[in-house]
């Protein structure tokens, strides 16, 4: 790890968390382990429920689970370094883990951005373009497209994170959030952050205004062309197919949103924190309560996993005990 020393004396930084009362940690603690529980299994059972069931291997399917990997990932990076944090009370984090922290998160929330836009993608080409849908959406396309915005959210990753590298740090290492976050660390910078800043809005432009665009364009091809459907019944269908696609997205946009809001008008660190969880840890939970109560397909493979894992039980206590 030689190459994320820093240039100055800092090995360290001290993650501050949501709340210093000794009360509400425990609190923060068993509420973040109920999340990092709940988010991990129930992405899982989307996984596995696409896995198993022969009718959900399809394009739709397959970036869901792209996004419930890229879900898992993103919360496993963030949230427990949190609990290991409140658990031996210690607040610090080395500099090489920090930047591999920052590295990381910037990865699977650009991977996020790109994924929901690929979905939309996938929609508009089912609903507009039905009768080309196999072979515009054949799967060496599919897997192109998820391994792009991989390789393109990793390397603007990496190119944040070495940018970090030439940063000098002040005494001042307290981070008001319970992980590493680039703004954070940029704030904490003694010397000329301009070119970081740059980055930062360029990627912004690269990660979330393309994605929003290409989403909004989506969307806006498949309602005129649902409208233009004489069955009212048939736009029902046809809508009720990106209900959930749509929750997804205004779920993570909403809150990134708010974040943006709530440090304009706030100059409480605090406050700030308390929003950006909402993006960096609530709709990485809620993603799979959506897909499975709003999706007939996904209710019908979660119950038939369900079956299975019963019948599988069963079977082993059975033979146990013969």
């Amino acid at each position: 790890m030689n190459f994320l020393q820093n240039k100055n004396a800092v090995s360290e930084f001290l993650l501050l968390g949501l709340t210093d009362d000794a009360q509400l940690q425990q609190l923060v603690f068993i509420l973040f382990l109920c999340i990092y529980l709940v988010t991990v299994l129930g992405n899982l059972l989307i996984i596995l429920a696409v896995i198993s069931d022969i009718h959900l291997h399809t394009p739709m399917y397959f970036f869901l689970c792209s996004l419930s990997i890229n879900d898992i990932c993103l919360s496993t990076n963030t949230i427990p370094k949190m609990l290991i944090n409140l658990i031996t009370q210690n607040q610090s984090i080395s500099y090489t883990f920090c930047l591999i922290q920052v590295w990381f998160v910037l990865v699977f929330t650009g991977l996020e951005n790109c994924l929901l836009a690929v979905m939309a993608y996938d929609r508009y080409v089912a609903i507009c373009h039905p009768l080309r849908y196999s072979t515009i959406m054949n799967p060496f396309w599919c897997l192109l497209m998820v391994l792009f915005s991989l390789v393109l959210s990793f390397m603007f990753g990496l190119l944040h994170t070495l940018m970090v590298l030439h940063l000098s740090f002040c005494t001042d290492i307290k981070i008001p959030h319970f992980f590493c976050e680039l703004a954070q660390l940029l704030k904490l910078a003694c010397s000329d952050t301009l070119i970081n800043n740059i980055l930062v809005y360029f990627a912004s432009c690269v990660f979330g205004g393309i994605p929003i665009s290409g989403i909004i364009f989506s969307y806006t091809h498949i309602v005129s062309t649902v409208i233009r459907m004489p069955s009212t019944g048939r736009r029902y269908k046809t809508f009720s197919t990106c209900g959930s696609h749509v929750s997804v997205v205004s779920l993570f946009y909403g809150t990134i949103l708010g974040v943006y809001i709530s440090s304009a008008v706030t100059s409480s660190p605090e406050k700030t924190v308390v929003a950006s969880v909402m993006y960096s840890v609530v709709p990485q939970m809620l993603n799979p309560f959506i897909y499975s109560l709003r999706n007939k397909d996904m209710k019908e493979a979660l119950r038939k996993l369900s079956s299975s894992v019963g019948v599988a039980l069963r079977w082993h206590s059975n033979s146990i005990k013969g």
